[in-house]
């Protein structure tokens, strides 16, 4: 486990973000981390939304007698 966060968090992640600090500028990184956040808070949103509905197909088709 420990040697798979090295190869995330390796020189290449820093080097990842020294690049987007550069194109996007250190005023423009705390909108750009608000939006990423708010993006994944939407994209969890989503995915419970999508649980809930899987959960009541499977009731309804539970519930329908047999033919």
């Amino acid at each position: 486990m420990a040697a798979v966060i090295a190869e995330i968090f390796g020189w290449e992640f820093f080097a990842v973000v020294i690049v987007v600090a550069l194109l996007f500028g250190g005023s423009q990184l705390p909108k750009l981390a608000r939006s990423l956040g708010s993006a994944k808070s939407e994209f969890e949103k989503g995915l419970r939304e999508g649980g809930r509905d899987d959960e009541a197909d499977e009731k309804r088709a539970d519930e329908k007698p047999a033919t």
